[in-house]
């Protein structure tokens, strides 16, 4: 649904034309100090306005609501909004009848009966990641000693950053949209995240991950690469008392369980399904297939924006994982 977490929980809300989104984060160890001004950093990040992202501009102004006091987490649930302000509805009317290909309109229209907010995509809107981005500051807040390394390593097939803006600009002009794959690398994770087997650190982590709209592919370390590797090139021989490995082939995790090692996992976020593009779809009206012309405004390569939203997303399940492994080990010690 709409809620995830064991001990780091939370819950997101809202529709992109509606009156506001935000989250609701429970479990959050009192006392951690936090004020607006700590989400402006990766708030900027997630914005619009450069090349290849969305003209609709935000101010993305942060409300604390709640569960904090005197610039200090006070324990109980904490609730952040942010209002939507600049909407434009009419741009998603006739989208009930002749859906978008390869967007949510047509089975949120089947699942929902009709009753679904259409507008600007609804719930199924990258407007709702500014809930994750607000809850991965507080996540990092509790990763004191993580350091968090992301970057887009192919963007549109590419994987030269020289070739990254002519693309841009040529995909925009043709008003179409091309995918990405970011790279994470999480340093300083320490030995022992992770609960095998349904709470493996990969299988939390990827839970997070797939919830973010346009997410098709997550791997870790090496991946899908690894398929031309035998098992002695594949296999990360540790090399001190640490735990450090020669290689780092497995992203860092062993039998679901952080091993000390850099992680490292990619991420393929796929092209931004609506284009301006005229493209042949369905009409449900009109029983047959017609030319679709979406208005609007959208990212010519969502996956810019979503760099941080990902971050976000292995921070709080890291924070998830850390305050469970905490949790557990307290208990072991007290029998």
């Amino acid at each position: 649904m709409n809620h995830i977490g064991r001990i780091f929980q939370l819950t997101i809300f809202g529709e992109s034309h509606g009156k506001c989104v935000g989250v609701v984060l429970d479990g959050v160890p009192a006392g951690i100090p936090l004020k607006e001004e700590d989400f402006t950093f990766d708030l900027a990040r997630r914005k619009s306005g450069s090349l290849g992202t969305t003209p609709r501009i935000e101010t993305d102004q942060i409300c604390l609501e709640s569960g904090v006091f005197q610039g200090a987490t006070t324990g109980g649930a904490i609730l952040i909004r942010f209002l939507n302000e600049n909407t434009k509805s009419k741009d998603y009317s006739n989208l009930l009848v002749h859906p978008r290909p390869s967007h949510a309109d047509f089975v949120a229209e089947k699942k929902y009966h009709g009753h679904q907010d259409y507008r600007g995509g609804g719930s199924f809107s990258g407007r709702l990641t500014l809930g994750l981005v607000a809850a991965g500051v507080i996540a990092k807040k509790l990763l004191k000693k993580v350091e968090f390394h992301t970057s887009i390593i192919n963007l549109g097939g590419s994987t030269n950053p020289d070739e990254f803006e002519q693309i841009l600009r040529s995909t925009t002009k043709e008003q179409d949209s091309i995918g990405g794959i970011v790279q994470i690398v999480s340093k300083n994770i320490g030995i022992g995240l992770g609960e095998p087997y349904f709470d493996s650190l990969e299988s939390t982590i990827s839970h997070l991950l797939f919830s973010v709209g346009g997410v098709k592919g997550v791997s870790f370390g090496i991946g899908f690469d690894g398929v031309s590797l035998r098992g002695s090139e594949f296999n990360d021989s540790i090399i001190n008392e640490q735990g450090q490995t020669q290689t780092n082939h497995n992203g860092g995790i062993n039998g679901g369980i952080s091993n000390g090692n850099d992680l490292v996992l990619s991420v393929f976020v796929k092209p931004t399904p609506s284009i301006g593009r005229a493209q042949e779809t369905y009409h449900f009206e009109n029983h047959q297939v017609e030319e679709l012309k979406i208005e609007g405004r959208h990212d010519t390569a969502v996956v810019l924006r979503a760099q941080v939203v990902l971050e976000a997303c292995v921070a709080i399940a890291l924070a998830d994982a850390y305050l469970v492994k905490q949790a557990l080990e307290g208990e072991e010690r007290n029998e």
